[in-house]
């Protein structure tokens, strides 16, 4: 790995302030980070959420999971929330996105059914699909028309097809053609599951993502949403029809044998998300920023793809996107490199995750170092 410029550390993260962070003896600005909305950083937000509780703050564990003791009063006060914020439809809490993905998937498709999962979905995604029981395969990235090919193919040979895929890809930006997912679910009568990880919070008038922005909500037969970006806190959650939840109580695996989420971070949750939905402005400021950043570094040359809060820059060689976080850490910048295996083969990159909360000035000097890197 090391040979390869593959090799990883944990870094000590001496600790976080605002826009900022400190690993070791260096303050760098922070582009590494999912806190989309800066809600994990702001104090006046925690100090109003530690006032409100008072006294009474909630227990630090469940020590148990839902289906035993650990069901608290706030896991069914949050799942509520989402339930109105979804228009009606059941909400389901899990300890985070990756238990979700790796539950719902197994759970519902087994060996007489097939999963069609676009080619760069999550690696946990991926792990669901491999612990089912069910066929799987993976159409290219973004492309209905391979996707169509799937389904004629599998149609009347399958009791039951799936679509899954993420609706902003965690390592690209780019968005997904939610209109035409619904409209191939539609007419070969398959599931279609999105994982809104990357877009709740940072996309529709409330934050509830892609399928809220484009009016699809309620075409999507389960949405999935985490708290461990956008609404910084931990967990996840899916939106689903009231007798899918009820069977997914009692088939998904991460959900049954798992210790449920602390009620201190349920209530965190139910803060954060409500705090959220107000602030479609800081929306529209993060996504103006991303426009702006990723145009100047076209301009440098670069290959920069997406259309969100995710700008990756493409470095192609694993040591070449290693040299360019160097230097941009060099320049008071933490942006870290992605290489394969999370990603493929010759497209290491530069991610950069920007947030609400970072304005022109603080990122203008990105492009700048990287143009002289290359």
């Amino acid at each position: 790995m090391q040979s390869a410029d593959r090799y990883r550390t944990i870094p000590s993260v001496a600790g976080r302030l605002g826009r900022h962070i400190t690993i070791g003896e260096e303050r760098l600005l922070n582009l590494s980070s999912n806190d989309y909305l800066g809600l994990g950083d702001d104090p006046v937000l925690r100090s109003a959420w530690l006032e409100a509780a008072g006294a009474d703050l909630p227990p630090m564990s469940s020590s148990s999971s839902r289906l035993l003791t650990g069901n608290h009063p706030l896991a069914e006060a949050l799942e509520a929330e989402l339930s109105a914020l979804y228009g009606g439809r059941a909400a389901m809490l899990f300890n985070s996105g990756y238990h979700a993905n790796t539950g719902i998937l197994p759970a519902l498709a087994g060996r007489h059914d097939l999963v069609l999962s676009d080619r760069l979905n999550h690696a946990s995604i991926i792990d669901g699909l491999k612990i089912s029981d069910a066929n799987w395969k993976r159409y290219r990235h973004l492309d209905c028309d391979h996707l169509e090919e799937m389904l004629q193919e599998a149609r009347g040979k399958r009791r039951q097809c799936f679509i899954v895929s993420e609706s902003i890809f965690s390592m690209d930006g780019d968005l997904v053609d939610l209109k035409r997912l619904v409209e191939l679910k539609k007419r070969y009568g398959a599931i279609l599951i999105l994982d809104e990880a990357h877009a709740v919070g940072t996309l529709g008038q409330e934050g509830l993502g892609l399928a809220e922005q484009e009016g699809l909500g309620g075409e999507v037969d389960i949405i999935v949403g985490t708290f461990g970006k956008a609404f910084a806190s931990t967990g996840a959650y899916a939106i689903m029809a009231p007798l899918l939840r009820e069977y997914l109580v009692n088939t998904a695996r991460p959900f049954i044998f798992t210790t449920a989420i602390p009620p201190v971070m349920l209530s965190w949750s139910l803060w954060t998300l409500r705090r959220q939905t107000g602030m479609q402005l800081e929306r529209e400021s993060l996504q103006a920023l991303a426009s702006k950043l990723r145009t100047s570094l076209q301009r440098q040359g670069f290959t920069v793809p997406g259309e969100s809060h995710i700008v990756p820059v493409y470095a192609g060689a694993n040591s070449r996107a290693v040299a360019m976080a160097e230097a941009l850490r060099k320049n008071g910048f933490l942006a870290l490199p992605v290489r394969p295996p999370t990603v493929p083969q010759n497209t290491a990159r530069i991610r950069i995750s920007l947030r609400a909360t970072l304005r022109w000035e603080d990122v203008e000097g990105v492009a700048r170092v990287l143009g002289e890197v290359a």
